[in-house]
């Protein structure tokens, strides 16, 4: 092809003459390689980046800006203890999704996962450790009895069960209410610890060394001791269920593996309805059980398969020497024992425990009363149906 352009002479004429335009080479050049490990380098590089900015900045972002936005009520932080204590149970409130989402763990769990209550699936054993009462029939008289007695005390709302070991009679009234533990509670502790005991993680003479960031109010003495006393398990144990001691049961828990460590076993026992939700004390109430619960769990203590002779006899020896005995103990008649444990934290007063008559006669008792704070119709009820109870049984 060609390319035409003027050009002027000197007489100032235009000539047109052709032009050979050249044709462009292109010389491709070949692609440098990457080294294989210099682009691994690079990937590492970014991913990191981006790890870093979801651990770092993502959260912030999303309390800060997005849930502001979308969600505006602020999350609350429940420590269901007074201020000021080193415990703390971290409980989401309002407007948290996973709480909307999943409603059961707020009051059923038996895992924390990254400061979330879960609920985790319990492996249902081919044969289950623990074992349920027998029942032949309700004990009529006694439940009459009972109910009219109620009738006496308006501004108590009762949870009595009762179950007798020569025939399997019982009595039930709301044993399956759900109610605040108080220190009842401890009783579960007591047997999980020494189901560890037998699983050999820990041993009756392992020492814990008392902090300040153990310390607990409430009954006990524990909390006024010198920071830095050693204490073994058998001690801490002993002192939990004679005297009621919260700070030995915090320990005690602690050295478990904390709360969910307790809802683990209680799950795998087959305790439906009993967890722990806060360190003691429980103010509050939110550590929750029933009467048919406790009695289950008091059934099995005699049971070989759940609890080996050595542990039975530990806890039997802690129980029988609760210093309460101004409830279900306080109605039962002359050279009756008893091993038990109460419980009391204003609004709810508890006892609970198994009855040993000289005839031979032996039963479950378990009595939940809520009350009104402190109010002494609460104590004088339980007497009284503790005493009705023993005179039907044992005669």
């Amino acid at each position: 092809m060609y390319a035409y352009k003027q050009q002027e002479n000197i007489q100032n004429r235009l000539y047109v003459v052709p032009e050979r335009r050249h044709k462009t080479r292109i010389i491709h050049k070949p692609k440098k390689k990457t080294n294989p490990i210099v682009h691994l380098f690079r990937l590492c590089v970014v991913f990191s980046f981006l790890a870093a900015f979801m651990y770092f900045v993502f959260p912030t972002s999303y309390n800060r800006l997005i849930q502001q936005v979308f969600f505006p009520q602020k999350l609350s932080v429940s420590t269901e203890m007074p201020s000021g204590m080193a415990f703390k149970n971290w409980q989401p409130k309002g407007s948290d999704l996973y709480a909307i989402a999943n409603p059961v763990t707020n009051y059923l769990s038996n895992d924390l996962f990254m400061n979330r209550l879960l609920l985790t699936p319990t492996v249902q054993k081919m044969h289950s450790e623990v074992t349920t009462m027998y029942h032949t029939r309700e004990i009529a008289g006694l439940k009459l009895q009972l109910t009219e007695l109620m009738k006496q005390y308006p501004t108590i709302k009762p949870s009595i069960y009762v179950w007798e070991y020569e025939n399997g009679k019982y009595v039930d009234i709301n044993g399956d209410a759900l109610y605040s533990a108080a220190s009842i509670i401890k009783l579960p502790v007591l047997v999980r610890l020494f189901k560890s005991i037998e699983a050999n993680q820990m041993t009756i003479y392992d020492e814990m060394t008392l902090t300040d960031y153990y310390k607990s109010p409430g009954s006990g003495n524990l909390q006024y001791a010198r920071t830095g006393n050693k204490y073994s398990l058998d001690q801490l144990a002993k002192t939990m269920i004679q005297d009621s001691d919260n700070t030995s049961t915090n320990m005690i828990m602690s050295k478990l593996g904390g709360m969910d460590d307790v809802n683990i076993g209680l799950r795998d026992w087959g305790i439906s309805s009993t967890y722990v939700r806060t360190w003691l004390p429980d103010l509050k109430g939110t550590n929750k059980t029933t009467a048919k619960d406790m009695a289950k769990i008091l059934y099995n203590l005699d049971n070989p398969g759940f609890l080996n002779i050595n542990s039975r006899e530990y806890i039997i020896d802690y129980l029988s020497h609760v210093k309460n005995n101004r409830l279900i103990a306080a109605g039962l008649g002359e050279g009756a024992m008893f091993v038990h444990k109460t419980g009391d934290i204003g609004t709810m007063l508890g006892d609970a425990g198994i009855v040993y008559a000289q005839n031979g006669k032996k039963y479950i008792v378990v009595i939940l009363a809520q009350r009104p704070h402190n109010a002494p119709q609460g104590k004088d009820f339980i007497v009284k149906a503790s005493s009705l109870i023993y005179k039907s049984i044992v005669g």
